[in-house]
């Protein structure tokens, strides 16, 4: 099987790390060969995070490079905007439509972008938008939104939601199960 990359991007603390390592156990368990990165930037001040997922019979290097994802899974809009790029063509951009401002805007030294699903669609990209905040709310934790992505993200997949659902029990602490398969389905069924 052809090597298969998805990118998980977003601003430090949106649970971008919980998505790939769900998703890397999910992998694993189908007998892939996975490799997760994690390369970030000043994440604990809410600066960018992006995770490296990559799967296939055999995965080299754990990074992806410019045109090379067949996924982008965006916690935060203007995030799915600046990683567009690394999307190969027919691929597709899952993204929360959260505006998280960056320190320029909260600054004033600049204005968050506008229409940016409409502009990224423009550009001939497939882009899935969702507004992940409110089905998490929803969900009983606006720390959810992870999960949400990673349920609208399984409609990408063949496999069985069970095994996603699965890979929650198994990732996630047992406290927090219940509402985390409640925001899986909530991102799968909308």
């Amino acid at each position: 099987m052809e090597t298969k990359n998805i990118m998980i991007v977003g601003v430090g603390g949106q649970g971008s790390l919980l998505a790939s390592k769900l998703l890397g156990h999910l992998l694993l368990k189908y007998g892939y060969d996975v490799k997760v990165s994690e390369v970030h930037g000043m994440s604990q001040r809410g600066g960018s995070v992006v995770t490296y997922v990559r799967y296939g019979d055999k995965v080299c290097s754990p990074i992806i490079d410019k045109g090379e994802a067949d996924f982008i899974v965006s916690f935060e809009l203007l995030e799915a905007a600046r990683w567009t790029e690394y999307l190969k063509e027919g691929g597709v951009i899952v993204t929360n439509t959260q505006q998280t401002d960056p320190m320029p805007v909260v600054t004033g030294a600049m204005t968050y972008p506008e229409n940016l699903v409409e502009k990224m669609r423009a550009l001939g990209l497939k882009v899935d938008a969702l507004d992940c905040l409110s089905l998490a709310a929803e969900a009983g934790s606006l720390k959810a939104v992870n999960i949400i992505l990673m349920g609208r993200l399984s409609k990408y997949f063949d496999f069985p939601a069970e095994d996603w659902k699965q890979a929650i029990r198994e990732c996630v602490p047992e406290r927090f199960v219940e509402m985390n398969l409640k925001a899986f389905d909530l991102g799968q069924s909308r």
